[in-house]
């Protein structure tokens, strides 16, 4: 009989899909966000409220955003695993940033809604 050595939480192909289309999000958002910042008509600061003024866009944003937070957690999630090996760092780490993440997804809801 083989015993199996456990490593890590073998999250596999569905973390591994999930990145990937958080990639393929922002950088559509990236295309889109540059293409409305070229066709703006000024560059003052009223151009860039009406930019993210219309739902749809501040949608986007919100989407950019989330992507950006969930590709950043499956990252560092991972790099935690890997490299800091006492169980109990490891958990107050993975703690911190998801508190961080999930504040900031929060202050980018404030902030693309208070608009």
């Amino acid at each position: 009989m083989v015993k199996r050595l456990v490593v890590g939480a073998h999250y596999g192909f569905g973390d591994w899909l999930l990145q990937r289309l958080t990639a393929v999000v922002m950088a559509l958002y990236t295309v889109l966000l540059v293409v409305r910042l070229l066709m703006m008509p000024s560059r003052d600061v009223f151009a860039w409220y009406d930019v993210f003024a219309n739902g749809p866009m501040r949608f986007a944003t919100f989407l950019f955003f989330m992507s950006l937070f969930y590709h950043a957690w499956v990252g560092v999630r991972d790099i935690f695993m890997d490299y800091v090996k006492p169980i109990s760092v490891r958990l107050a780490l993975h703690a911190v940033v998801a508190f961080l993440l999930l504040g900031y997804a929060g202050w980018a809801a404030q902030i693309l809604w208070r608009l």
